[in-house]
């Protein structure tokens, strides 16, 4: 916990707020046009947010450094959508993603030393070094997918399994701007339907799919539309109170036995597509700083928070602190820690010690699985 020099019986305790309305398809009533936030929930989703962005930035850092190297999809700009999403749903219930993973890996319950420790390949990662930025998981979390929009059929089977239980949990299925045009994602749209599973869809629309403007590649841009015959909301994905009442909304939708449902969230990645990109061949670095200036997630509850008396700057700037050394202790592990051992390799393939032959540089060298 964070200490402040003022006494907790001077902060307001609770405070209501008023939130963008959302956009609708197919349903008469949507989410409230108020929030309520605690100010226990407010440091919590100020403190997450923070992490998740110093944790991309200090990625950033370590992969033009060449200690991160590969595949790395930086999440900055957006983590009001993870810390909402999370907000609206337990850990009991289930969720699944594509390559961009490094928040929901954290805001699902995995650590930044583990997340930092994969991104550089280390024994200590969240996936043992094996999976790397785009392949990491924790309990009811499926991941990190690397393959455009095949996380979402996926996510219809966790979903059916939440169905064949019984057992009152549904599935988040996200997937970009870019992937909205996948035939797979329609095929599980109908699926979805034809069995009223208790599934999610979540578009996180950052308005451009790799270099490309949702403008340039969809003939209709209101991807909450999309499910037709699955009722939708658009909703302003910058706004982590706005993001958590409408995930509220559509879980209360899925729990209730009436099937899918479809949220898009109007977000904006600050970093490029990957790390390969500069992000500015396609966009204006005045585009991004605007969106900065007046959009932030961050700023946004952090602004909230000062202007009721939920906190204090002092507050906040010890917050702050904190995560910095956090990240940067995490970032000392990641570079520290050892590699996998060659005789890894084939653990937690087989259920039991089942050893198998691979051809490899000495024709079949015998491995065994360690699982």
């Amino acid at each position: 916990m964070v200490a402040s020099s003022r006494s907790y019986a001077d902060f307001t305790p609770e405070a209501t707020f008023d939130i963008k309305k959302v956009d609708l398809h197919r349903l008469e009533e949507g989410p409230p046009l108020t929030a309520t936030l605690t100010r226990e929930e407010g440091l919590k989703y100020y403190r997450t947010m923070q992490t998740i962005r110093r944790m991309e930035l200090k990625a950033d850092q370590l992969y033009k450094q060449k200690i991160i190297r590969g595949f790395c999809h930086l999440y900055d700009g957006q983590e009001a959508c993870a810390v909402g999403i999370e907000g609206g749903i337990t850990l009991s219930d289930h969720l699944i993603t594509a390559y961009r993973a490094h928040g929901y890996t954290l805001t699902r319950g995995g650590t930044v030393r583990e997340i930092m420790a994969e991104l550089t390949g280390r024994r200590g990662g969240i996936a043992k070094g094996k999976g790397g930025s785009m392949h990491m998981y924790t309990k009811n979390f499926y991941g990190g997918n690397g393959i455009v929009g095949a996380q979402v059929p996926l996510g219809a089977g966790v979903a059916l399994a939440c169905k064949y239980l019984g057992n009152d949990q549904l599935c988040v299925s996200l997937y970009g701007d870019g992937a909205a045009n996948q035939g797979q994602i329609f095929e599980t749209y109908n699926m979805s339907s034809l069995w009223k599973l208790p599934i999610i869809f979540i578009c996180e629309n950052n308005q451009y799919g790799m270099g490309t403007s949702v403008e340039r590649s969809s003939a209709s841009t209101e991807y909450y539309k999309r499910g037709d015959y699955i009722p939708g909301l658009r909703v302003d994905g910058m706004d982590v109170l706005c993001v958590r009442e409408a995930t509220k909304f559509a879980a209360d939708h899925c729990r209730s036995g009436k099937g899918p449902i479809l949220m898009e969230l109007q977000t904006y990645r600050y970093h490029g597509h990957s790390m390969s990109d500069p992000g500015v061949s396609y966009r204006t670095r005045e585009e991004i700083q605007e969106v900065r200036s007046k959009s932030d997630p961050i700023s946004m509850l952090k602004d909230r928070m000062l202007s009721n008396n939920m906190a204090s700057i002092d507050e906040l700037k010890e917050i702050d602190i904190a995560v910095r050394k956090e990240i940067e202790d995490a970032a000392q592990f990641a570079t520290t820690d050892p590699e996998p051992p060659l005789d890894d390799l084939c653990s937690h393939i087989f259920a039991n010690d089942q050893p198998f032959e691979v051809r490899g540089a000495t024709p079949w060298t015998k491995l065994t699985s360690t699982s």
